[in-house]
C-alpha cells in the first residue's frame, strides 16, 4: 500500500507539474508557443482556453476532495496529450515527449484505481 502511494504521488505530481509550467506558458503566450500554434494555424483564443483548462486540470489532479473532476483531469490531460503528439507530427518536432507524459498519465491513474480499490 505504502509503495503504491508513493508511485501514485510522483507520478501525480510529475503530471501537474508539467501541466501547470505548460498553463503558465500558454497564460505567457510564449513565442515559441505561439509560433507553433500559428504554423498549424490554431487561433489565439484557443491557446489561453488550453491554458486555463490545463491549470484548472492541475489542482483538480491534486485536490483530494472532488474525485469526479479528477476523473475529467484524466480524460482531458489524455486527450491533450494525444493532440499533442499530433501537433507534434504535423509540426515536425518529435513526439516522443507527450507519448512518454501519456504513460506517466497512465501509471498515475492505474495506481489512483488501486489505491481506491484497496480502499473500498
Amino acid at each position: 500500500m505504502k509503495r503504491d502511494k508513493i508511485i501514485y504521488w510522483i507520478t501525480t505530481g510529475l503530471i501537474a507539474l508539467l501541466f501547470l509550467f505548460s498553463s503558465y506558458m500558454y497564460l505567457t503566450k510564449a513565442p515559441d508557443l505561439m509560433q507553433s500554434f500559428q504554423k498549424i494555424g490554431f487561433p489565439v483564443y484557443f491557446v489561453t482556453m488550453l491554458g486555463i483548462f490545463k491549470l484548472a486540470g492541475s489542482v483538480a489532479l491534486l485536490n483530494p476532495w472532488f474525485d469526479k473532476l479528477k476523473e475529467l483531469a484524466y480524460a482531458g490531460f489524455a486527450f491533450t496529450l494525444v493532440g499533442a503528439a499530433w501537433v507534434h507530427i504535423a509540426t515536425g518536432t518529435s513526439f516522443i515527449i507527450p507519448l512518454v507524459f501519456l504513460g506517466i498519465l497512465r501509471i498515475s491513474y492505474f495506481f489512483k484505481q488501486k489505491l481506491q480499490a484497496k480502499v473500498a
